[in-house]
């Protein structure tokens, strides 16, 4: 079973910018999205797109399983996936010896900046750069499924973030 661990966090300031190698725009809908299964399809760089099934998260881990799918079938399953669409360009950032994704959201979303690692095991040490904000991995409103549910910013502490 294929298995994704994540911890996701807030963004502080574009310190971050100066270390990104690289960046994709992305363009990502939601055709299910319930407590057992999340059925998502992602578009990168209008090039490539990807049928994406994740289960139930348990702290900062799910089964994740990924496709390919012809460029013309995902453009037609993201028009199927509207209005439940979140667009972003994400950077990656290496840091610490992990490649970190920041991501910066646009349309609905805009304003809002963050960060996600994946790791090789839920207990791993991870260095955190110095532009890390507050920890998002466990409210679910910063779940990409649920941003693409809710227009707009979750609300932030200014102080946390």
């Amino acid at each position: 079973m294929a298995e994704e661990i994540e911890r996701k966090f807030l963004v502080k300031g574009d310190a971050w910018r100066g270390e990104a190698t690289g960046s994709s725009a992305l363009r990502q809908g939601y055709l299910s999205s319930s407590a057992k299964a999340t059925v998502r399809i992602r578009i990168f760089d209008d090039e490539r797109a990807v049928l994406t099934l994740k289960g139930p998260t348990s702290g900062i881990s799910r089964a994740e399983f990924e496709y390919d799918v012809p460029l013309a079938d995902g453009r037609t399953l993201l028009e199927m996936a509207r209005p439940h669409v979140v667009e972003k360009r994400r950077f990656e950032v290496p840091h610490g010896g992990l490649v970190w994704e920041v991501d910066v959201f646009e349309g609905a979303h805009a304003g809002l900046v963050m960060a996600e690692v994946e790791l090789e095991s839920a207990d791993q040490a991870v260095d955190m750069p110095d532009w890390i904000g507050r920890e998002v991995s466990h409210d679910d409103r910063y779940f990409n499924a649920s941003l693409s549910r809710v227009p707009g910013v979750p609300p932030v502490d200014p102080d946390a973030a």
